[in-house]
């Protein structure tokens, strides 16, 4: 991952991220080293049901993610996936901004 800003993580992303060694994901030993192999199994398959969409955006709004991806370091199609996942899971807070 490249320098940058630090990410925004909840608690649960933050474990998710420091699972992430040298040679890939390794899970931590708490609370998943009883259903290692299943989650691990789980979260290939899922990984593998990524769905490819076009979206039609606002200029103003797809230059304002763009601008928001560089700010976090990441592609802006991951920040895109990012916010329709917390949205449809209801981890998404409303805006202090205005809108």
């Amino acid at each position: 991952m490249k320098k940058g800003k630090p990410l925004n993580l909840d608690a649960y992303e933050q474990e998710i991220e420091d699972g992430f060694g040298r040679d890939g994901f390794e899970l931590s030993t708490g609370i998943f080293e009883p259903r290692k192999r299943e989650l691990a199994a789980y979260a290939l398959g899922a990984l593998k049901k990524e769905r490819r969409i076009n979206l039609r955006l606002r200029e103003s709004d797809y230059q304002a993610i763009q601008l928001k991806a560089v700010d976090e370091n990441i592609p802006y199609q991951t920040l895109i996936a990012s916010l329709v996942h917390k949205y449809v899971t209801g981890r998404l807070a409303e805006s202090k901004a205005g809108h």
